[in-house]
């Protein structure tokens, strides 16, 4: 928000079949709300009533000293379908921020003053009201003991799957930010009422600041029209995938946020393929490093003594340089990305001018990982950003096919094993991450075609013919001058 400028509040009120409760509402928003340049907007769900009736005689009797927009969607948009149309509006207007007001009187306006200071003051990019920070307040609210359970069973297991630390995810009252909700999708969120736990995942993978504040809670005579076991799964359901999306193994664009500031775990901290190779690697090794990426592990042999030679390709490269320069190529992710991976390797190995002891280590996604059978097996097929069925990938291998490709080129593999999934990169380096990597070390000792999330291997180059004819030439000419 520019300084010295009012900011631009607009009080968003959904409403559906609410003609009972939406002048009083309206009637209850602070006139404190005047130090900024406030709006209301109210939104009718295509409403079975006079909800939009009663909302429009309140704007021409002139008692709201706000300005007032009433719209009606022709058409029943959901509880999620209408918050977007709302949203899309103060991205559209132009407002600082957006408070999100029930129609039904459930969340008291009389807090909004309260809840839209952290805004204002730029400590906040989103501010809830939680009704679980009073201990049993809700309960004393009038909240259905059911409800309550279930409220506080699910946002224990979103905070232990999300690593955040709400005390309530499925409060309805909420304040944004107008700049925080650009920098999120939220257009392909659900219509449905677990639009608000994917606006939270949102907010969390952009890297955006939530502030939760303690509210009042109120239940009266209002008809509810969510379906608490439907609801239950929809947020098991959604928070999964968010965190199996990390994991590069299922993908939705609705949690395709980018977040410049996070903090990514290296890759040699646990079981990946770039620490393998590492192991593998002396010190004052000669190693070529294909591929844009892995600059961690460059720094490391590079620490080690080694001379590392960064070799970029693009999908129809053939090898660029003389593989006998090298003691050790690393392709580390890498085949997958190539048209014709069998053309590269031929080209790697018939750069072998000269006899000498090379060492390729290679890794990729293995595309028979049981949770990419799974999802096979459900219709699934669902290309990502990252893993095993990242966008860029066009060629997709199981440990017996790396295994070939190699073979049939003419190399011959020393070893081939299968690295578990990066839990480290989703979770982050706890607990959760080391217990989930021990589990899959485990299934891979049972299948590492199955349990295997890469496909680690090591092998060396067969002599190519022409080097074994100009072998036995100079053998030949060895033997004569020995006689």
């Amino acid at each position: 928000m520019e300084l010295g400028k009012r900011p631009r509040v607009l009080i968003f009120v959904v409403a559906y079949n609410a003609e009972r409760t939406i002048q009083e509402v309206i009637r209850r928003v602070p006139a404190s709300l005047g130090d900024y340049d406030t709006e209301i907007l109210i939104i009718d769900d295509s409403s079975r009533d006079q909800t939009f009736e009663r909302a429009h005689d309140l704007e021409k009797a002139g008692e709201c000293p706000y300005p007032i927009t009433i719209l009606y969607n022709p058409v029943n948009q959901g509880y999620g379908g209408n918050q977007k149309i709302g949203f899309h509006y103060a991205i559209e207007q132009g407002f600082d921020v957006v408070a999100l007001v029930h129609g039904d009187g459930q969340y008291a306006p009389e807090r909004l003053p309260d809840l839209l200071d952290p805004l204002i003051r730029g400590e906040a990019d989103a501010v809830f009201g939680s009704r679980m920070m009073t201990r049993f307040g809700a309960l004393q609210g009038g909240m259905p003991l059911y409800k309550y359970a279930g409220n506080r069973i699910l946002t224990t297991f979103q905070n232990w799957l999300l690593g955040s630390n709400l005390s309530e995810f499925h409060s309805g009252y909420r304040l944004y930010s107008v700049e925080a909700l650009k920098r999120v999708p939220f257009e392909r969120n659900t219509n449905d009422f677990h639009f608000d736990t994917e606006i939270i995942i949102q907010l969390f993978l952009a890297g955006q600041r939530v502030k939760e504040l303690p509210i009042p809670t109120f239940y009266g005579d209002e008809i509810c029209h969510v379906n608490g076991l439907k609801y239950a799964w929809d947020i098991v359901k959604t928070t999964l995938l968010s965190k199996v999306q990390r994991l590069g193994i299922l993908y939705d664009r609705k949690f395709e946020v980018e977040r410049l500031d996070a903090a990514v775990p290296s890759k040699l901290d646990f079981e990946s393929p770039e620490k393998l190779a590492l192991a593998r690697i002396p010190s004052g090794a000669r190693v070529a490093v294909i591929g844009s990426g892995n600059a961690p592990l460059r720094q490391a042999l590079e620490e080690r003594g080694c001379r590392v030679t960064s070799i970029d390709l693009n999908q129809d490269s053939e090898f660029p340089a003389r593989a006998d320069g090298f003691d050790y190529i690393l392709l580390l992710d890498v085949i997958e990305h190539l048209r014709a991976p069998e053309r590269f390797l031929d080209s790697l190995r018939e750069s072998m001018r000269a006899p000498g002891e090379l060492t390729i280590i290679a890794s990729t996604g293995n595309v028979g990982f049981v949770v990419t059978r799974f999802a096979l097996l459900m219709g699934w097929f669902n290309y990502g950003r990252r893993g095993i069925l990242d966008l860029t990938h066009t060629r997709l291998f199981t440990l017996t096919s790396f295994r070939k490709l190699f073979e049939q080129c003419g190399f011959r593999v020393e070893e081939i094993r299968a690295a578990p999934a990066p839990f480290p990169l989703a979770f982050g380096d706890g607990a959760l991450a080391k217990f989930a990597l021990a589990i899959n070390r485990g299934l891979i000792r049972i299948s590492r075609r199955l349990f295997g999330y890469q496909v680690f291997l090591v092998c060396r180059p067969l002599p190519t013919l022409a080097s074994l004819l100009s072998s036995a030439r100079e053998t030949r000419q060895q033997k004569i001058a020995s006689r």
